[in-house]
């Protein structure tokens, strides 16, 4: 006969989740006893940590992808990471253990005593199996959840001694064989009228959220714009978890701005808006004004039945992002419009000491590979890096739409674990490390080559530019002398540098690109925003 933990690997193995990230506690050993060969287990320091490497991992493969925690405690540790692997619509299969079911009702040690509740609302399921027996039922039917659209987490707590029982061999068999698919088009109707609405309006423009790139219409996009001569503009930066136009391309603006006054503002020139895989919009800070000028309409294109339903002002069509948008460049055809004017190249920052963000970030922009990828943890450096380096392949850009922190480091591992054959590098600041400094271990134990640029300010200047915004002022905790991240990272076995001035960042980013190892490199900036 067949164990749940036999059927469960097989059916692991039938949708090629192979890899498994995981920290592994008592109630956790029975799964991972007699480990298969053919298995790799990523193992993360903490749990957070853990769900940030699978995050970048089945973000940058495109596949569901299992994490393993330990019971209620590794739930709980997790919790910020799993809202941002929400937010970035990342399809987490999250495993849980659980007491012995004998030992539940009990509350025994370790008893997760409402596991089902306990992720909501960052899950799009949880579940408990009934019976031991089920458990390879409930794992398909997390993986299948996960994977739809719109995509995310799913959670599922297992009893400890369940993984050791026997399960009927044929109903595991259907269960681990079924495929379930899910990517929408519009309906002729609503495709052709939207396509009309387009042709007649006189200055339209086109909104390139993250999902375009999560559903592969890269190309899509590019087609459409450049039919339609459209000005092409990025989802406003803190909810743009992915870059869904090539910023390079003569037809791309920039990024919208992340308050409801200005994007109104910015999108009054034109009176027709398509919204594409994103929300609509995700604002942050509070400013006030209008959604939208008078005489601009906006039309959304989402996966999302929520996003299309709670945004503020315009219409909506609940669609694959990719497949839409390819639709509606096969029916359209050719506008005669003047196309926007490109932007100008972006112009170096002057030399100050300590540097500012934006000559660091050009400085990488000088050693940067063809087919580079960044994850991006600075949020005081997020519109510099966008603007200097002006990434243009799909799959480049990744940061975390949900705004927690500890996702960048985690992520980054993860890219690279997915992408091998493309180099990563993973630019943070040194407050933002903080909060998943235990990744540089995994990074170093796998020998997983990212190389990490931390830009050091000794603050926390995302925070203190919102305080200017908001009339903030003695607020404490903002300032961060005296972290060492070189320091810790060689604690941690990786390879680190401390540099000054552009010439020693760009040597020292060139070694790091070329080593092939898990490296470091540290360089102190200027205080405060850099917005371009």
């Amino acid at each position: 006969m067949t164990t749940v933990r036999e059927a469960a690997f097989e059916l692991l193995r039938e949708r090629s989740m192979t890899t498994m990230f995981g920290n592994p506690g008592s109630t956790e050993l029975p799964m991972l006893t007699e480990f298969p060969t053919d298995f790799r287990y990523v193992l993360g320091l903490q749990e957070a940590t853990v769900v940030g490497l699978a995050d970048g991992y089945a973000q940058a493969s495109g596949r569901p992808t299992l994490v393993n925690l330990h019971t209620a405690p590794g739930v709980g540790n997790a919790m910020g990471a799993i809202f941002n692997a929400q937010a970035n619509k990342s399809p987490l299969v999250i495993t849980a253990g659980q007491q012995y079911r004998s030992l539940m009702t009990l509350q025994a040690n370790l008893t997760n005593r409402d596991a089902t509740r306990m992720p909501h609302p960052l899950v799009k399921w949880s579940y408990e199996p009934p019976r031991a027996e089920d458990v390879p039922h409930a794992l398909a039917r997390a993986i299948h959840i996960a994977a739809l659209p719109p995509r995310g987490p799913s959670f599922l707590s297992i009893p400890m001694d369940d993984w050791g029982a026997e399960v009927d061999e044929e109903a595991v068999r259907h269960q681990s064989s079924r495929s379930v698919a899910g990517a929408a088009l519009p309906g002729p109707d609503a495709l052709a009228a939207l396509a009309e609405r387009l042709r007649r309006a006189e200055r339209p423009a086109l909104v390139a959220g993250p999902d375009i790139d999560a559903s592969g219409g890269w190309d899509a996009a590019i087609r459409l714009a450049e039919l339609q001569r459209l000005p092409v503009y990025a989802t406003p930066a803190p909810g743009g978890g992915r870059i869904g136009f090539p910023e390079n391309h003569p037809l791309f603006q920039g990024i919208l701005p992340p308050a409801v006054l200005p994007v109104g503002e910015m999108l009054a020139v034109h009176d027709l808006v398509l919204a594409v895989g994103t929300s609509v919009f995700p604002y942050y800070p509070n400013v006030p004004g209008p959604l939208l000028a008078d005489g601009t309409a906006l039309v959304a294109i989402t996966s999302d039945p929520d996003e299309a339903a709670r945004a503020p002002m315009g219409d909506a069509i609940v669609a694959d992002p990719a497949l839409t948008l390819a639709a509606l460049a096969d029916t359209i055809g050719e506008s005669d419009r003047q196309a926007p004017p490109a932007r100008p190249a972006p112009e170096p920052a002057p030399l100050t000491d300590p540097m500012s963000p934006s000559t660091a970030v050009r400085a990488l922009t000088e050693v940067f590979p063809p087919d580079g990828i960044v994850v991006l943890e600075s949020p005081s450096a997020t519109l510099a890096l966008r603007n200097q380096l002006r990434l243009s392949a799909p799959g480049s850009y990744y940061f975390s739409s949900g705004g927690g922190l500890g996702f960048g480091m985690p992520a980054a591992i993860g890219v690279q674990l997915a992408q091998p054959s493309r180099p990563v590098v993973c630019v943070i600041g040194e407050g933002s490390a903080q909060y998943a400094i235990q990744s540089l271990w995994t990074a170093a134990a796998y020998d997983i080559p990212v190389t990490f640029l931390v830009l050091r300010n000794d603050e926390y200047a995302i925070l203190k530019w919102f305080g200017m915004l908001e009339d903030i002022v003695g607020a404490p905790g903002l300032d961060l002398p005296a972290l060492d991240c070189a320091a810790v990272a060689s604690g941690y076995g990786v390879n680190s540098q401390v540099v000054n001035g552009v010439e020693e960042l760009g040597d020292g980013l060139s070694r790091a690109l070329a080593s092939g190892k898990p490296e470091l490199v540290e360089v102190k900036v200027a205080p405060g925003m850099a917005l371009a």
